[in-house]
């Protein structure tokens, strides 16, 4: 719990730290299955400052990559995306490529919805290309991130926010999306929650909790618009299927909008389990007892276990790692 950081200065014993970005989807909407069986998605992806940081250290030619993080649970073998992410770029660079010590301090939690694990690879790519005196171009390492993922893709863009279709690897450069509200949290319970199980309750349900009727360009133009979003535009239709199979989340959320908390908006991001909350400033709450408060509250009255993080949008040029 707390707030969020973005400031990496390189480690000692490292030659390079990045600053890795989560990300909340303001709407999320479910186009249609498509025939090579994902889903045609429209998103509107904003990053925020909760994030991790990513040291790299260069090693000799020939070594070994070394992936090192104190997180319980987190797969430090080649499964993970950080290692996926520094082999691909071998393979399109060459051999010549050293091997790699990385180092990452994990803030951002896993299975939340908030993309860690995608901004840990894009993260990754532009840390080894740095290091090895950019062999590569910014429009190359977008190009080769569709390999990896959907959203990495976001995470190498040009902006803090980001229209996006297909799988959620096409892009639309969005300007700045306006910040009138006062107050934004990410509250992530303690329980994860499997995607494909999420598409796979949506699918069995045929798609009949789709918000059919709410156009995405429309939901765009809003949350562009100046002045506070309306809450019925934070859509997300993955919500009632990730709701079927944790009807906590669906406690949180109603406990986050009602009194005495109040928020002008909350959600669940991505496929989850995390939520966002936005708050006017008309709410009754202070915000800085708020995440120990909130947390203390459903551990009694759900008996659920939370963290909770004030966090705020986040722009190229504001500790991110430079875009294009």
């Amino acid at each position: 719990a707390g707030t969020a950081r973005t400031a990496a200065a390189t480690e000692p014993g490292f030659e390079l730290s990045l600053f890795s970005p989560a990300k909340i989807n303001l709407f999320l909407r479910v186009i249609k299955k498509r025939d090579d069986g994902f889903h045609e998605l429209a998103s509107l992806f904003q990053a925020v400052d909760l994030g991790d940081v990513l040291h790299f250290d260069k090693l000799g030619a020939g070594d070994a990559d070394a992936l090192e993080c104190d997180t319980p649970g987190m797969p430090l073998d080649a499964s993970n995306l950080v290692l996926r992410a520094v082999a691909l770029f071998r393979e399109k660079v060459g051999t010549d490529v050293p091997g790699f010590r990385i180092r990452l301090d994990k803030r951002t939690p896993m299975e939340a919805g908030l993309g860690g694990g995608s901004s840990n690879a894009a993260a990754a790519l532009y840390g080894v290309n740095e290091l090895c005196g950019r062999p590569a171009s910014p429009e190359d390492l977008i190009d080769w991130s569709g390999a990896l993922g959907s959203d990495i893709t976001f995470f190498l863009g040009p902006t803090g926010s980001a229209y996006c279709t297909g799988r959620g690897e096409i892009l639309e450069a969005v300007p700045p999306i306006p910040t009138p509200f006062k107050h934004l949290f990410v509250i992530k319970p303690a329980m994860g929650l499997s995607t494909p199980l999420v598409f796979k309750t949506l699918a069995a349900d045929d798609y009949a909790t789709l918000a059919r009727d709410r156009d995405p360009r429309a939901l765009l133009d809003s949350f562009g618009a100046p002045g506070l979003t309306p809450p019925a535009d934070y859509v997300n239709d993955l919500e009632p299927p990730a709701f079927a199979c944790e009807p906590v989340l669906a406690e949180l959320k109603a406990k986050l909008l009602a009194p005495p908390y109040g928020f002008q908006a909350a959600m669940m991001s991505g496929s989850g389990t995390s939520l966002f909350a936005v708050g006017s400033g008309d709410e009754n709450i202070d915000v800085d007892a708020f995440p120990a408060a909130f947390a203390a509250d459903v551990s009694d009255s759900l008996g659920v276990d939370v963290s909770v993080w004030r966090t705020g949008f986040l722009e190229r040029g504001a500790g991110w790692y430079p875009g294009q």
